[in-house]
């Protein structure tokens, strides 16, 4: 069985991760992605660590699957390079600093006039147009100036950067999600498109309810911890062992009643201070030492199966090594093991995306660079060993290694 994006050629001219997360979203579907790295050193995650015995896991992690393309898009020989590769491709993905394609005259409109159907994708910090257009943005910049590292952390404390690249990876979701729209729309117009993708404006869409607080009261949202902005509890605990984490929405089938008699404080649920959700929260800074001083006198795994009996939401806090050890992540498969030539086999994080029909193909080996310059420049462009061989002895092309 095929992946569901099986037939769509992607050319992806992006670099560390925002881009080629998106990419990887495509490529683990079943697009055929031909990755476009400069001639030295390539895409600068090659060597970026942590490495697995001598290989950047960080490029190994989102690079798999695809093909690699090396070619020097300053060099006229290479730009027209790319535009032949580009049309025969469905899809194209850059995130340089806005100008520079049209720089090397691989603009939208350039390459549009070789392949109208082309879907043209530019992911940038900024967005494309505005007054910080050409400034340079890596994650927590976006982070920073996008409103959540003023959200994140414990009350009165600093700044927190969340511990994922929350910046790159959701505007490569969006970017994912912006390009598969395009290419569906193609299908009723014959026409491709461009898409800007700013990755300041990814992160002021995924704010959802500070926004609204903010709005709605006039009160500036900060950071609050664990804890839920409107229900309460739903936060992490401290057990006598481990830290655990519950949450109760309330509402019409409130759980309170069976929280308090859970913890032994039925005493608390017909306190008028905790009569709802609302109200639990308004005097939250009363009931957490109630709370906190009732889950340190029994262990987290204790508590874990007298909430499950109940049906109250709840979870340990795991670290890294207990996530990938989880009987549910075993179960599904989340891991999987990725084949590299030099060190054998790689795990890295699998597709969460399970589809019934046309699954997810096991994952394919991230490439080395310009692996596939032969493959590429003459199987799909049409290229001849001559050709390739002049390109690569001008330096347009990587020579081999």
């Amino acid at each position: 069985m095929s992946g569901p994006l099986e037939g769509l050629r992607i050319v992806d001219l992006t670099r560390i991760l925002a881009g080629p997360f998106a990419t990887m979203i495509l490529s683990d579907m079943g697009a055929e992605v031909i990755k476009v790295e400069r001639p030295e050193g390539g895409d600068l995650s090659r060597g970026t660590g942590p490495f697995f015995e001598g290989e950047s896991y960080y490029f190994v992690s989102v690079n798999r699957g695809k093909q690699s393309v090396s070619i020097n898009l300053a060099h006229p020989d290479g730009q027209q390079a790319l535009k032949d590769i580009a049309a025969e491709c469905d899809v194209l993905v850059e995130n340089f600093v806005p100008g520079t394609m049209r720089d090397f005259g691989l603009s939208y409109e350039d390459l549009q006039a070789v392949n109208p159907r082309l879907v043209y994708c530019s992911i940038s910090g900024f967005g494309q147009t505005g007054p910080y257009a050409q400034r340079p943005a890596l994650d927590i910049i976006v982070q920073a100036m996008g409103g959540i590292m003023s959200i994140t952390g414990e009350p009165n404390g600093g700044p927190v950067r969340p511990g994922s690249s929350l910046g790159d990876i959701i505007a490569g979701l969006f970017a994912t999600t912006a390009i598969l729209a395009a290419v569906q729309e193609r299908e009723r117009s014959g026409q491709g498109q461009y898409i800007d993708v700013s990755m300041l404006e990814c992160q002021l869409a995924i704010l959802e309810a500070a926004v609204g607080r903010y709005i709605s009261t006039g009160h500036v949202p900060g950071p609050i911890g664990t804890r839920h902005p409107s229900f309460t509890p739903f936060q992490a605990f401290k057990t006598a062992d481990d830290w655990i984490v519950v949450a109760i929405v309330g509402g019409v089938n409130d759980q309170w009643p069976l929280f308090c008699a859970a913890i032994g404080r039925v005493d608390l649920i017909d306190d008028v201070r905790y009569v709802d959700g609302y109200h639990r929260t308004l005097n939250y800074d009363e009931l957490l030492p109630e709370l906190e001083e009732a889950f340190l006198k029994k262990p987290a795994e204790q508590w874990l199966r007298e909430f499950g009996r109940l049906g109250i939401a709840c979870g340990p806090v795991n670290r890294i090594d207990q996530v990938l050890a989880d009987p549910q992540v075993q179960e599904r498969g989340a891991m999987v093991d990725v084949p590299h030539k030099r060190v054998g086999n790689i795990p890295v994080v699998n597709s969460p995306l399970r589809f019934s029909r046309t699954p997810v193909a096991d994952l394919g080996p991230a490439p080395d660079l310009g692996e596939h310059n032969e493959t590429v420049l003459q199987g799909l462009t049409g290229y001849t060993v001559e050709q390739v061989e002049r390109l690569r002895t001008e330096g347009v092309i990587a020579a081999e290694e």
